[in-house]
Formats: C-alpha cells, structure tokens, sequence
C-alpha cells in the first residue's frame, strides 16, 4: 500500500470516522491512525470493511501509505494534543507536505502552528468543519486557511466531501460549502465566529419556546406545532428542524422528553472565545455574549432554585384569548427573525474588525454561501446576507444593506411588544433583550458617552473630544479647580 492514499487521518471518534466514510466514498483512498490502536482494528474490521480505507498501526507507517505531497489530517481534541501530533508529524514529512487540523483549534493557535510548521518547510492548513455528525458524512460545511500554498493541494479532497448550496452563478447551479477563507488562523476564526452565532441562534429559540411556554402556557405538543409552522417562514433552518423534532419526541412514558431534561446547559468554548476576540476588537457583541452568560446561569441550578422560593418565580399571567395567543406568537416569530438578523449582524462586523487586524482579506459573501450547506446555522436567510455582501463587499454594517433595513423596520414594533410583555411578567429574555438595545443603540444618533468621558476625566484627567473641535484634538478640564491641568495619556485598550 505505498504511496496509494490520498490523505491520511488521525483520530478515529465518531467525526474523524464520518469524514474517512465521506472521503472513500467520493473516490478518495483514505488511510487512518488512531492513537488507542485498537479502534483502528475495530473501524476497519466494522464499517469501513471492504472499502478503500487502509489501517495503520503507527505514524511512520501512516505517512509511508501517502501520495505527495502528503496530507495528514488531524481530528483530535484541540489544545496540546494538536500540538503533540505535529512535532512527531513533522519528522516524517517533507518540504511541501500538508498538515491540516480539523478540530475545534483556536484561531490564535492556529495563527502560531501555521508560522511554526512554514518555518520547518512544511505547510499547514486549520479548517473548520461543521454539521455535526451527520454533516461529516454527508457533507460537512468547511472553512480552511493557513498556508495558501496548500490550498490547491487539499482543495479537491475538501470541495468534493462538502456540503453542497444552490447558487445561479455556480457551474450546475451548486456551489461547495468549502472555500479558501485566508492566511494562518483565518479559518478557525470564521469556524469560532460560525460557533458564536450558532450559541445567539439556540438561546433565543429557547427564548422563543420558553415565552410560549411560560407566559403563553403552551404544551411542548402545542409548541412543536408552532416551529413546525415557522418552518415555512423566513425562520426555516436546520435549528428550527431540528427543535421541531425534539419537541415531538416523546419519552418512554408517552410524555415529551424535553420536558424531563434538566435545564443546565454545557459548552465548549467556542461562544466564549467570540466575546473575548469581540472585547479584543471593541465589537459590541452583545447578542451572543448574552447567549454565553445565559448557558452559564443555567449552570446554576441549585442556586437558582433556592433563589426562586426567596425572590419569586415568574409572575402570574392572565390567559391570553385565542386570537390575542395567535397574534402574540406571531409577535414572538417577528422578534426572533429580528434578533436573528441582528446576530449576524455582530457577527459580520467582528470578522470585519479583525480581517483588518490580521491583515486578511474574507469574502463575507462567500463565507455566507459556505454556511448555507451542511452546518449548524444553516438557513434559507444566509441567501439574502450573500447577496448583500455580493452587492456591497464593503457593507459596514448587515443592517444597512436595503433589504435587512426594510425588514428589521418591518419587525421593530413586534420586537418591542415581545420584549416589554417579558420584562413585564418576569421571563428572562436575555438575547432579544440585549439585541433590540444593540439595535437602538446603533441607531442612535448621540448617545450619552458624553457624560461618561467627563466622568472619566474627572476622575482620571483622561480628557476628551469637543463637537466643535476636529476628531482626534482632545481637552481636559480642571472640574475641581485644584486638579491641575496636567492630563493622562489618551489611549483606548
């Protein structure tokens, strides 16, 4: 088997498996290690029997089996065993070979490995892969970057295993979910942006679920009914399939299951990475910071109960008619697209802030496209922000593209009903508390900084800026009359 495989694997849990099934059944020889032997003896004995995929009991005997320039694929824990695997990886390859990680890697770290294997000769690649295990073996959406000299080598293993999106200008009228995103870790920047708005979207379809059920006294039957509908809408999306489903699945007592799972959410980091690179850039991010703080509130159990018998549950709500229960949920679907919007929104103007940053240059239509196929956020609504972006490559702002405008404008007044009627019967809602204030901040035209920076001054002699001064000549006043008029340095961290 020397020299016969086109791409190498490591690490054989439920992803890498469904990514060495995808790629041997697009045409690809695949050969694949596993760190716990065994479960190499195990895959290629079980589901990978009989198929072109080539098991191999060690690193060396792994590159041995590859085509050059070889390509090893790692899909393993992010951290230091990525790290790990490259230092015994590059010993075995040579000038022009390809590493590529596949993980859940942050981007910083990315940025670090890529520069790190260049120097050795070598070339790198750090791609996010999305679509859970499902879209691993049917087709995953992918965002590679790193070394561009890599990229036509991988490029076809990569386009041929994505997921795939209807597109009029595209040969055939698809277009792969996978494209060259940038240099070094710009690819598991847009997979961690990808990752952040994935955490705004859940939590407020929670929000949504939670408000029919709390305040509209819903059952999950009666919910299901509702997304099932919304399907149909603007709103349809695989998180909306999907909700949809779990609402109907009934557990072995014939009741819904989702009513027996304990609210305490878990996460990975990813969410979390998004706000720290938003505070990084001076991004307001504050739809999907929410989300993040809400998963961990959530991690309060106990605390919140006990809070509960002191503080008071949610108030008591007076049952709405039917016609008023009909017209509040459409309320609740115009408060969700509008948030959705505005999560995106963020989204695209952190990728923006830091494209300048790193010096990359992200086609924010193309990164669309590739969500629109294969990923966890992928929806019908990523069509209209790829054709804004296709408008306008240096839109500032997803808001004031004409077709989002009109929308947002269309939706405001349902927004602020849902969000009032929450604030008033006590239902947390977070996410579309903190997008209508990103909204209207945004559009407000003087908002009350000008007061803060006098605290500041005041305080810290940190100055400030005059309206009827140019921008950038800053002041200091002496507010005490014995405060000097010596003023700090004037900086922003």
């Amino acid at each position: 088997m020397k020299n016969s495989c086109d791409i190498g694997l490591i690490g054989l849990a439920v992803m890498g498996e469904n990514l060495v099934m995808n790629m041997e059944s697009k045409g690809f020889t695949v050969a694949v290690f596993n760190r716990t032997v065994q479960r190499v003896t195990d895959f290629v004995e079980g589901r990978a029997k009989g198929k072109n995929i080539v098991g191999t009991y060690s690193l060396e005997e792994l590159v041995g089996t590859l085509k050059t320039p070889r390509k090893v694929m790692l899909m393993v824990k992010a951290g230091d065993p990525v790290d790990s695997f490259i230092e015994k990886l590059i010993p075995l390859l040579s000038a022009g070979d390809i590493i590529i990680d596949g993980g859940n890697s942050h981007f910083p770290d990315t940025i670090r490995r890529t520069a790190y294997v260049e120097s050795k000769g070598l070339l790198y690649i750090g791609t996010g892969v999305s679509g859970g295990e499902e879209g691993a073996l049917l087709g995953p959406s992918m965002m590679p970057g790193g070394s561009p000299a890599a990229w036509e080598h991988v490029k076809p293993i990569l386009q041929a295993i994505c997921a795939k999106a209807e597109d009029k200008n595209a040969p055939g009228g698809y277009a792969p979910c996978c494209d060259w995103v940038g240099e070094n870790g710009a690819g598991h920047f847009v997979k961690m942006v990808h990752n952040g708005i994935e955490y705004g979207d859940m939590q407020l379809i929670c929000e949504a679920y939670q408000l029919m059920r709390d305040m509209l006294k819903m059952s999950a039957d009666e919910i299901h009914d509702v997304f099932a509908a919304w399907r149909k809408t603007e709103l349809d999306s695989y998180l909306v399939d999907i909700t949809t489903d779990i609402l109907a699945y009934k557990d072995t007592d014939g009741e819904p299951i989702v009513d027996h799972i304990l609210d305490t959410a878990g996460q990975k980091g990813t969410g979390k990475w998004t706000g720290i690179a938003a505070l990084d850039e001076g991004v307001p991010l504050t739809l999907i910071g929410e989300a993040v703080f809400a998963r961990c509130l959530s991690a309060m159990k106990e605390e919140r109960v006990e809070a509960s018998k002191t503080l008071g549950g949610i108030e008591d709500i007076a049952e709405l008619d039917p016609a008023l229960k009909t017209e509040f949920i459409e309320k609740i679907r115009c408060a969700l697209l509008a948030s959705k919007i505005i999560s995106y929104a963020q989204g695209y103007t952190l990728m923006r802030a830091a494209a300048k940053t790193y010096n990359w240059k992200l086609n924010y239509g193309g990164i669309a496209l590739m969500w629109r196929g294969g990923c966890i956020i992928r929806s019908v609504f990523l069509g209209k922000i790829k054709e804004a972006y296709d408008a306008n490559p240096e839109l500032t702002n997803l808001l004031l593209d004409p077709y989002f405008n009109e929308k947002i404008r269309s939706l405001v007044t349902s927004w602020r009903s849902v969000v009032a009627m929450a604030a008033t019967s006590g239902v947390p809602a977070p996410a579309f508390s903190a997008a209508l204030s990103y909204f209207d901040g945004y559009r407000c035209g003087r908002l009350p900084a000008n007061l803060l920076q006098a605290q500041r001054d005041y305080f810290g002699a940190h100055t400030y800026e005059r309206l009827d001064s140019p921008r950038g000549e800053f002041f200091h006043t002496n507010w005490t009359g014995h405060g000097g008029d010596t003023a700090a340095h004037t900086y922003n961290a």
